[in-house]
């Protein structure tokens, strides 16, 4: 059996011997010898293949338990799903990317943003709603996979659904980067519930609010815009914003399309 060098791997697959002994480390690429007395890695021409591989993985950001589980996949079948659901994560990065960018440029171009803001009286009401205290990192996700289930919920209790679907998060997720957040579905009867979806009854008060239109890679202005309004007014009030989601994003999967209402609260006049 011909054995290379660690060095000698290193230049030929372009993986550094750094890198090497970590992928070795955590089982992702083994030598084909370890020499017990002196624990010197020896490799096989024959892994470069396989080395390539992992490194063209890696550099498209795949996670290396994915890339394990796709070198260790039993057919290609198993093989593209885990490709293709790292793909779908890539899209959704980058058009997060490309909000991020389009919001830049808004603001380079236009300067200060213009929101229009009026004060209302939100009715409460019959909800059933999913909870959890989680960091704001996992807030979109968790906000999907909730609204899914709440909508799971109601169809299978044949509940009307009353108007739209809507959120709520405490000052913490903003100030601590985690905290509690609250995703609810309002419908006319709401019984006791098993499985996802609890009642859960939204209570009613008065708030700023203003439309923000397209992703929420740039909510943040909106959210700026309401604060700045209740402080100058004196009237900035105790609980979560509330936002209510006019066309939501499980309805609506291109982001240009949402049109949300953030509901800021506000202290009595």
């Amino acid at each position: 059996m011909q054995r290379l060098s660690i060095g000698a791997f290193s230049r030929l697959t372009h993986l550094s011997v750094k890198t090497l002994r970590y992928y070795h480390d955590v089982g992702l690429l083994e030598p084909a010898v370890v020499d017990p007395d002196s624990g010197y890695r020896y490799y096989q021409p024959g892994q470069a293949h396989s080395a390539h591989l992992v490194r063209r993985f890696r550099d498209l950001g795949l996670p290396v338990a994915d890339v394990k589980a796709v070198l260790a996949a039993p057919d290609l079948p198993a093989r593209d799903a885990i490709l293709a659901d790292h793909l779908d994560r890539m899209r959704e990065q980058l058009r997060q990317t490309e909000a991020a960018v389009d919001s830049l440029r808004r603001m380079l171009e236009g300067g200060p943003a213009t929101t229009a803001i009026e004060e209302r009286l939100l009715e409460g009401g019959p909800t059933i709603s999913a909870a959890a205290h989680l960091s704001r990192k996992d807030v979109v996700s968790w906000f999907h996979d909730a609204l899914a289930g709440l909508r799971a919920t109601a169809v299978a209790a044949g509940l009307e659904q009353t108007g739209p679907t809507g959120g709520l998060y405490d000052d913490e997720l903003f100030t601590q980067d985690a905290g509690h957040a609250r995703v609810y579905l309002p419908v006319r009867d709401c019984p006791a519930l098993d499985g996802t979806g609890a009642r859960w009854e939204l209570p009613a008060g008065r708030f700023a609010v203003a439309l923000h239109a397209g992703p929420h890679s740039d909510v943040d202005r909106t959210y700026a815009a309401l604060g700045t309004y209740a402080g100058a007014h004196g009237r900035d009030g105790t609980g979560p914003v509330r936002e209510r989601y006019l066309a939501d994003p499980l309805d609506f999967p291109d982001s240009g399309q949402w049109r949300t209402e953030v509901c800021w609260p506000l202290s009595p006049a």
